[in-house]
């Protein structure tokens, strides 16, 4: 086979030099024709369309063309020219084929269209060669570009924190424990507790929750940082919006107040809603025909439209004050639920809400009071369909208040007692927040399953691939 440099096809479909000798690979979507031609299309990943190749049968044999079905993968020399038919500018008649890997048609579980979401999920493994989740993780590479480009450019550092840890930063406990003992026999305390001294690291560790601990000593050195990276989460939650592994982003900055971080967070996500609709064009129209209609209009009304800001007690007096009928009760207190945040943002606001001002008792611990004893400077940004995406507050930089608190819910001193220490040493107030990278997909591609929006999804009783 002739020697051609290959053109991915994304690229193909945009040259208009008819005539040229060009080289395509990819993976076969359909093969349909007739006696005398084949037509079929082809994907390499890089774009949500296909490339039409155009075979003279005569020319390569019925036996050759056999194994061309969908899912097999081939590389085709062919000339380049204008399409005559709906659907494609251009489309390249064949002049030599190469077959990689057939796929049979009778155990290929990609041969048919219309599988369900959930069926996919089971073969999680072959699901990125559809369109729907073709488009999603090229998405994915999108959005994750966008916010190191984001942050980069406004003179945030990349900062590294650890995966394994001693500290639950969430005060949640649903830790992942991190062990290299004998499972079958672990060494024991005179109490009968397993005695994690004589683990690897010398005492219990588990999987990160957050960064954000080890963040914020990193904003109080180098001023302004953020996190990216994978955090887990051992609660037995079965839901849509859910998962056992997933990613955080979570900047944290130096000499800021929580006003600050609400502009932080409200510039940061339209610039990814904009790069999206700049960037995923095609992909996005593909998912909003597919299953969310509304999905383009979404996204354009977070970036059209400045967020409402308000105080949480301001929030619950309009919901209880609306006389609808939520699934579970609104009073002052209580943590919102989804249905609570999305009323605010799509029927009472029409626009995306930020809630400030807490009740301590149901934030973390490391929030800053504010001066009535009863509230934090905590802030969570609302969208509609989603209800929170994102969730942050500024932080308590007093030594004497973080540990009054500490103490007051009665928390362990000695896995933080490094956070604490960071508040006698040049202590300045400092902001930040967390976006789990999932939930930001989900409102981007439409998708209703959290699920849906990561590669290889970890759940309970799920981690086959």
């Amino acid at each position: 086979m002739k020697q051609i440099k290959r053109t991915i096809i994304a690229d193909a479909l945009k040259e208009n030099e008819f005539g040229k000798e060009i080289n395509v690979k990819g993976w076969v979507r359909t093969r349909r024709g007739n006696k005398n031609v084949s037509f079929v299309a082809l994907n390499d990943g890089s774009t949500i369309n296909n490339i039409q190749i155009v075979i003279d049968i005569n020319k390569f044999g019925e036996d050759f063309l056999k194994p061309i079905t969908t899912g097999s993968s081939i590389q085709v020399n062919g000339q380049l020219i204008e399409s005559q038919g709906k659907g494609q500018t251009v489309e390249v008649i064949a002049t030599e084929i190469e077959i990689f890997g057939t796929a049979n048609p009778d155990t290929y579980p990609l041969q048919k269209k219309g599988h369900s979401l959930e069926f996919l999920r089971e073969i999680a493994h072959l699901r990125p060669r559809t369109n729907t989740f073709g488009a999603i993780f090229r998405m994915r590479h999108h959005m994750s570009f966008a916010i190191h480009k984001y942050f980069n450019d406004h003179g945030f550092f990349y900062f590294h924190t650890p995966l394994i840890t001693e500290s639950d930063a969430e005060g949640a406990g649903a830790m992942f424990t991190v062990s290299a003992l004998d499972i079958e026999n672990p060494p024991r305390t005179e109490e009968g507790k397993i005695d994690y001294s004589q683990d690897f690291f010398g005492r219990q560790t588990n999987l990160t929750v957050s960064g954000q601990l080890e963040g914020e000593l990193g904003a109080l050195a180098l001023g302004a940082i953020y996190t990216f990276g994978p955090t887990f989460r051992a609660e037995n939650s079965n839901t849509p919006r859910h998962l056992a592994e997933f990613w955080m982003i979570e900047p944290e900055v130096a000499f800021a107040n929580n006003n600050d971080n609400m502009d932080l967070a409200e510039d940061f996500l339209k610039y990814l809603i904009q790069y999206a609709l700049d960037n995923c064009k095609e992909d996005i129209e593909f998912l909003s025909k597919m299953y969310d209609e509304e999905l383009i209009s979404r996204l354009k009304f977070v970036v059209d439209n400045s967020f409402v800001r308000l105080t949480y007690t301001e929030g619950v007096k309009i919901l209880e004050d609306s006389k609808e009928k939520f699934e579970f009760p609104v009073y002052w207190g209580v943590d919102l639920q989804s249905e609570h945040e999305r009323y605010l943002v799509e029927k009472h606001f029409k626009r995306p809400v930020i809630l400030v001002d807490y009740p301590k008792e149901i934030k973390s611990f490391y929030m800053k009071q504010n001066e009535d004893g009863k509230t934090v400077r905590a802030m969570d940004v609302l969208f509609p369909k989603i209800g929170e995406i994102i969730g942050g507050s500024e932080r308590e930089e007093n030594y004497d208040t973080l540990m009054n608190r500490v103490q007051e819910i009665g928390m362990n001193y000695e896995p933080i007692w490094w956070y604490l220490e960071t508040r006698k040493f040049g202590s300045v107030p400092h902001s930040g927040f967390g976006l789990g990278f999932e939930r930001l997909m989900l409102f981007v591609t439409g998708m209703s399953n959290i699920r849906d929006v990561i590669p290889f999804p970890r759940t309970p009783k799920n981690a086959e691939f």
